[in-house]
């Protein structure tokens, strides 16, 4: 059996590309904003316990440093050379999440079946997300209050639903 070739028009082509590049434009920027919700997030709680970007050094302490220091996080000094590098990885995270979403997103409105897939993915992920850090991040989680790490996933999440919704406002979901 022969393949059969495609022919696109040269338009077709340019279009398809820029929907392609629109999928990603849109992910990086909800990416964008779940950091920035997060990221404000947890320096408003910080700066309102009297210590600001405790919660970057934390983390960025337990993910760069292999936790060294975090026998006893309160003590642990604030270090830009932790904070800098854990705020770009963070932002690197979101916006892989975000164009995931994304084209997901694009997915589901070509098929609206695919909607729910999405929905049940987004629900399946929060709580693996914290599951998984109440077994490997213990530590962490002790030392930031896991109450607030959820509120802030979910902070996040609904900034970037909120993004995404204004740009498919007639997205319909179906089981």
């Amino acid at each position: 059996m022969a393949a059969e070739s495609v022919v696109t028009s040269p338009v077709a082509a340019r279009r398809e590309a820029s929907d392609t590049s629109g999928v990603y434009a849109e992910g990086m920027l909800a990416g964008t904003v779940g950091a920035v919700t997060i990221a404000l997030w947890f320096l408003i709680l910080d700066t309102i316990a009297g210590r600001p970007f405790y919660t970057p050094n934390v983390v960025g302490t337990a993910l760069l440093r292999a936790g060294k220091g975090l026998a006893a996080p309160e003590a642990l000094p604030i270090s830009l050379e932790v904070v800098l590098p854990f705020t770009w990885i963070h932002l690197l995270v979101f916006l892989l999440i975000g164009v995931a979403a994304s084209r997901l997103l694009a997915l589901a409105e070509r098929n609206a079946s695919f909607g729910f897939g999405v929905l049940l993915l987004f629900v399946v992920f929060e709580f693996g997300f914290l599951l998984a850090s109440l077994v490997v991040a213990a530590p962490v989680l002790e030392a930031l209050a896991w109450p607030a790490v959820l509120v802030g996933n979910l902070l996040a999440a609904a900034a970037m639903t909120a993004v995404f919704w204004r740009r498919h406002p007639q997205l319909a979901i179906y089981p």
